[in-house]
């Protein structure tokens, strides 16, 4: 049974099917768009013991799965696709029946930043990949990683690398557009999503409160060597059991 996830705000409604928690989340009709989705904990953790998935209950993993339905392209940092073990990006049966019946592709691209091109590419995200994922990198990344990477992706130069640059986001999204890549699912981690931000090329937020205090030393949602103010508006406001589910859309 799906966990229960109830409406409270802007029109309150009980126990939402997934066709009405894809239609709370749908992305814009019409123009490019990027969403982020993260957990954190009361008092601001992004992680615990190191992994954001520990955080996150049931029905956050409901919604983590939905929103990946309607994407284009599924944005990921290197370290978090580390981190949390990810493989390759499939969607389950259902989605990938849902998404060509709206005529998308079965599975969403995969799209991975890295600045040092730290990625294998033997692992199951090329291996078993059902689509030829991207990776975004600078032109001073190491030659020879971006060689054996360029035999089981797309490796895609955004940003000069000189000095500490790092991807440059604006780059990112026009590129992906220009594939038609326009609705963009970003899952972090913390780095990238900063640099998105100071690059304002966010244009939502999907953040689960976790009912619990974490403490230690756990990094926030997104870090950046300097402070860049976004100005946000709620969207939509969900409540499973003691867990809040929000939507905050560029204000």
């Amino acid at each position: 049974m799906s966990a229960r996830i109830d409406r409270i705000w802007p029109e309150p409604a009980e126990d939402l099917d997934d066709g009405d928690l894809l239609e709370a989340y749908a992305f814009p009709p019409g123009r490019p768009w990027l969403r982020m989705n993260f957990v954190a904990s009361l008092d601001g953790a992004a992680t615990r013991r190191g992994r954001s998935g520990e955080l996150g209950d049931d029905a956050d993993r409901r919604v983590f799965d939905l929103l990946r339905r309607p994407a284009h392209a599924v944005l990921v940092g290197a370290g978090t696709a580390r981190i949390e073990e990810y493989g390759a990006m499939r969607v389950d049966e259902a989605s990938a029946a849902w998404r060509t019946r709206n005529g998308l592709s079965p599975h969403p691209v995969f799209a991975l930043v890295s600045r040092r091109l730290d990625l294998d590419p033997a692992s199951t995200i090329f291996a078993e990949a059902p689509v030829r994922p991207i990776v975004y990198t600078v032109a001073d990344a190491p030659e020879s990683r971006r060689a054996a990477l360029d035999a089981v992706a797309d490796v895609v130069i955004a940003g000069n690398g000189k000095g500490s640059a790092e991807v440059d986001p604006t780059l990112v999204r026009e590129d992906l557009a220009r594939r038609g890549l326009t609705r963009i699912h970003g899952e972090g981690g913390p780095h990238l999503f900063g640099s998105f931000i100071a690059a304002r090329a966010v244009d939502e937020l999907c953040l689960t409160l976790a009912p619990s205090l974490e403490s230690g030393g756990a990094r926030r949602i997104a870090t950046a060597p300097d402070p860049a103010p976004t100005e946000m508006r709620l969207a939509s406001l969900l409540r499973a059991d003691d867990e809040l589910l929000l939507r905050y859309v560029r204000g």
